[in-house]
């Protein structure tokens, strides 16, 4: 396993890539995840990447997020082997899940998140590629 990337819930992906790009670090992928209702950023940065979340919609969890938090930290990602056997582990051992089955996420790859009540306060979602 490992951190796949850090989810930062922003307002504008054009105006925030601007900071990172000062960095140095460059946009790697930009993509529409019509399911979750966002547009994403992808940010290389070691093996991981910063992935800046954009609302597409006030349906959209991350305009929620935004309005009752503002901008930040909206996830972290691990990336794990075989998501739906981790996922029936977690529900086994009875910790709290907001997605039971993967769902599709950027990239084409298979995600759930588990809810920051199961996690010490930190909503986590764990990522398989397919």
């Amino acid at each position: 396993m490992k951190i796949d990337h850090i989810g930062i819930a922003v307002k504008s992906i054009e105006k925030s890539k601007q900071f990172y790009e000062a960095l140095g670090l460059e946009v790697s992928h930009i993509e529409v995840v019509e399911e979750q209702g966002v547009k994403t950023a992808f940010l290389k940065i070691g093996e991981s990447n910063i992935e800046l979340l954009e609302p597409l919609n006030e349906s959209s969890p991350v305009f929620k997020f935004l309005e009752k938090r503002g901008g930040g930290i909206h996830h972290i990602a691990i990336e794990v082997k075989n998501i739906e056997k981790v996922l029936e582990n977690l529900k086994e051992k009875g910790f709290k899940l907001i997605n039971e089955k993967p769902v599709k996420g950027a990239h084409g790859k298979s995600v759930a998140f588990v809810h920051p009540k199961a996690t010490g306060g930190v909503l986590l979602e764990l990522c398989e590629s397919k």
